[in-house]
């Protein structure tokens, strides 16, 4: 086996770990903001957003929704780009 394939394998592997865990996460609400969010934007994501995403997930839920509704102020480590990106909410589809 490659490098190349054994590195893509170890990338779908951390992918579908992320997804799990943002899905997982022990409230509907905070599954409904960060699995949204997974869902919506992992698609084009390389390593360095997989790596903030994967660090958003050791976080608290609590502190994770109040960043990205905007009632706290994000640490220095995950504030950016995607976190701006969470912030729009536009990924939240709550099924009826």
């Amino acid at each position: 086996m490659t490098e190349a394939s054994l590195t893509g394998r170890s990338f779908q592997h951390r992918l579908a770990r992320a997804r799990f865990r943002a899905w997982h996460r022990g409230t509907r609400e905070a599954d409904y903001m960060i699995g949204g969010f997974f869902d919506r934007y992992h698609v084009g994501w390389g390593d360095a957003e997989l790596d903030w995403f994967e660090a958003l997930l050791d976080e608290d839920d609590v502190d994770v929704m109040a960043w990205a509704l905007g009632t706290q102020p994000p640490p220095a480590h995950l504030a950016g780009d995607l976190l701006m990106l969470m912030q729009k909410l536009d990924y939240v589809d709550i099924p009826r």
